[in-house]
């Protein structure tokens, strides 16, 4: 009935094979394949899109990712502590913009969560007020002694350190225009 390409009066006429799947359904079921490897491709970087480049299907792009990113136990736990080790150690440099650092210790902290680590608010401000320069000690102590700590939004924390630092930057080029004017 329904195999070696053969019609049946439920197919109307559609070409099906032994799985009982049609022409048109394989196709819709290819596109949707297509669809997949493409938000797939489109939401990696540019630094791991070469590791898929080759895959046809989105399971095996998929399958690719989950493993070297998943791996299994042993493999997420050496990664995590390596990234346990980084987010210890990782200060804002001298040279370095307040984005700058910002960026790099939410970047790790997301890689963390990929692994499985779950750090909490309170953990992430500390990490935060401990580990920038000398110049933002005055707001990490305001912040410190009027804010609780464990509960207070890492946003509301990060929103402050930027309003301080745009003031650093406003006294910086107020004094720039004062020593370029003399």
């Amino acid at each position: 009935m329904a195999g070696s390409g053969a019609s049946n009066s439920r197919f109307k006429g559609k070409k099906v094979d032994d799985a009982g799947s049609s022409d048109s359904e394989k196709e819709a079921l290819l596109m949707k394949d297509a669809k997949a490897l493409g938000i797939i491709q489109g939401a990696i970087s540019k630094d791991i899109f070469p590791r898929i480049s080759n895959e046809e299907t989105s399971k095996g792009a998929w399958d690719i990712l989950h493993q070297e990113f998943h791996g299994d136990k042993q493999v997420r736990s050496i990664k995590l502590q390596g990234l346990h080790r980084d987010f210890e150690y990782t200060r804002m440099r001298d040279d370095e913009t307040l984005s700058g650092y910002l960026t790099r210790l939410l970047e790790l902290v997301n890689q963390m969560k990929g692994y499985g680590e779950d750090l909490s608010k309170g953990r992430l401000v500390q990490k935060l007020l401990i580990s920038l320069t000398k110049e933002f000690d005055l707001v990490c102590y305001v912040i410190e002694q009027t804010k609780d700590i464990e509960t207070i939004e890492v946003q509301k924390v990060i929103a402050a350190l930027r309003g301080f630092a745009q003031r650093l930057d406003r006294h910086a080029e107020s004094t720039t225009e004062k020593v370029s004017a003399a």
